[in-house]
């Protein structure tokens, strides 16, 4: 088995467990995840397998969609439900409706953030939460996020849920501790689910229980899928071992950096597009048909 299946993780476990797990069902070693998501998170977790592990690098620029609930008034040491409560605001006057929406709402574009202590962005070598735990002090480097959409979707007692769509990089728990100050008082992220990670949708994810055995090749999402929208270059047979021997092969131009690549009927896997002293060629990629196969 060769691609991607999506997993919709449920609460209390890590996206390592998740692997372990699939790893068990079928019986596959080479099996990884991309788009980690902290174990009290929920939702879209692409799993790659067997020579789809080869997709993480076409995975990890695309944007996020999550629906997240912020409790105000409590702030944790982790900035999310796993730390400790650290400080608590009594007699919280919540803030109402309209306020609330244009806070949310100041949030909209691109901006620098400051990610949490507590995240697993190396600094010197070294994890943040690695120092956290040490009760080292370190600076924190500041990226630049942008938010898409954000919108309100409820209002309970101290709770607020938004909907917020975000590009890569973006700490949901740094933007409710943000939100919540903006707010005049503080808060943490309660609960996250990701309901999409690039073109991969919740609704089309299933839990491992719902992964049973028999219908499992119904959820892979194949290499050749993935890139079904991109273009298709027609090897001879004389190109063929070169190819696979990772030879550059000279084309004709066209306007995408990866390409399928097929011989005859048959699907090879794709390749890098290069343009080298104004000639372009091909250069494999991903291949998933070995060439002793092939009628020459």
């Amino acid at each position: 088995m060769n691609g991607i299946i999506v997993i919709n993780k449920e609460k209390g476990v890590t996206s390592h467990d998740v692997v372990i797990k699939l790893r068990k069902l079928l019986q596959e070693k080479k099996i990884g995840h991309t788009g980690t998501l902290d174990p009290n998170a929920t939702g879209v977790l692409p799993l790659l397998i067997g020579e789809g592990t080869k997709l993480s690098q076409y995975l990890i620029e695309h944007d996020k969609e999550y629906i997240v609930t912020l409790e105000l008034g409590v702030q944790t040491s982790t900035g999310d439900s796993e730390g400790t409560i650290i400080k608590q605001e009594e007699n919280l006057k919540m803030p109402n409706k309209e306020k609330i929406q244009s806070v949310l709402q100041s949030f909209m574009g691109k901006q620098i953030q400051t990610p949490p202590i507590y995240s697993a962005i190396k600094v010197k070598g070294k994890k943040l939460y690695e120092y956290a735990r040490e009760g080292k002090s370190v600076e924190i480097p500041k990226r630049e996020i942008e938010i898409y959409q954000i919108d309100l979707l409820a209002i309970k007692d101290h709770i607020i849920k938004f909907h917020v769509a975000c590009s890569k990089g973006t700490y949901i728990r740094s933007l409710c501790e943000e939100i919540a100050n903006c707010l005049g008082t503080i808060g943490y992220m309660k609960e996250l689910e990701r309901t999409r990670l690039g073109r991969f949708l919740l609704e089309d994810a299933c839990t491992i229980q719902e992964l049973g055995i028999k219908n499992i090749k119904e959820h892979i999402i194949t290499i050749q899928d993935f890139f079904k929208e991109q273009p298709n270059i027609m090897l001879q047979s004389y190109e063929l071992k070169p190819f696979y021997n990772g030879v550059k092969i000279a084309i004709n131009h066209c306007n995408a950096n990866i390409v399928n690549v097929y011989y005859k009927n048959t699907w090879l896997g794709i390749a890098k597009q290069i343009n080298e002293k104004e000639t372009n060629y091909i250069k494999r990629e991903i291949i998933v048909k070995e060439l002793e196969t092939l009628k020459t």
